[in-house]
């Protein structure tokens, strides 16, 4: 079994925990009284077209040095297109992203990628072509990948919630 299969198998089993924190906040409570009144209703969806979410769930081990920050692999020795490519090409509206330890989720993060597209386009230009972020490369050696300050991007953050720490929009 090949390392990104084993690696997505570990993050996948945290799908459940993940529906329910994206349901949380994709799935309202109308702010206008009259929605109920008038119209039957009790809750709204977020948007009734496709909504694509990109997942990526790190171990605990990273929390500690790098739960201010959100990775996007950005380069494979294969050359197949990354993450980073498919969301500048407007692939995905949101980015779910956290830590887990070996039974749950214990920090993520809700991003919106149109607010993360504008400020990538705004700092491309800004600094002349040089993509903005940090680079690195995997220690494998299986691919590159850029991380990003949380808070540095306007409109970014949806919701984040975290154990043992006080962020916004805490469920």
């Amino acid at each position: 079994m090949k390392d990104w299969e084993k690696d997505k198998r570990w993050s996948d089993k945290y799908f459940p925990e993940i529906k329910r924190a994206l349901g949380e906040y994709l799935i309202c409570e109308p702010t206008d009284f009259n929605e109920d009144r008038d119209r039957n209703t009790d809750l709204t969806v977020f948007d009734i077209r496709a909504v694509r979410i990109a997942c990526r769930i790190r171990k605990e081990a990273y929390r500690e040095k790098y739960g201010h920050e959100f990775t996007i692999r950005s380069g494979r020795p294969t050359g197949r297109e990354t993450e980073l490519a498919k969301i500048i090409r407007g692939w995905g509206d949101y980015l779910f992203y956290g830590f887990a330890d070996e039974h749950r989720l214990i920090q993520w993060l809700i991003g919106d990628l149109n607010a993360f597209r504008i400020w990538h386009s705004r700092e491309l230009a800004r600094n002349k072509g040089a993509l903005p972020g940090v680079s690195h490369s995997n220690f494998d050696g299986s691919s590159d990948f850029i991380s990003y300050d949380k808070d540095i991007i306007p409109g970014f953050i949806v919701a984040e919630f975290a154990t043992n720490a006080e962020l916004r929009g805490v469920a």
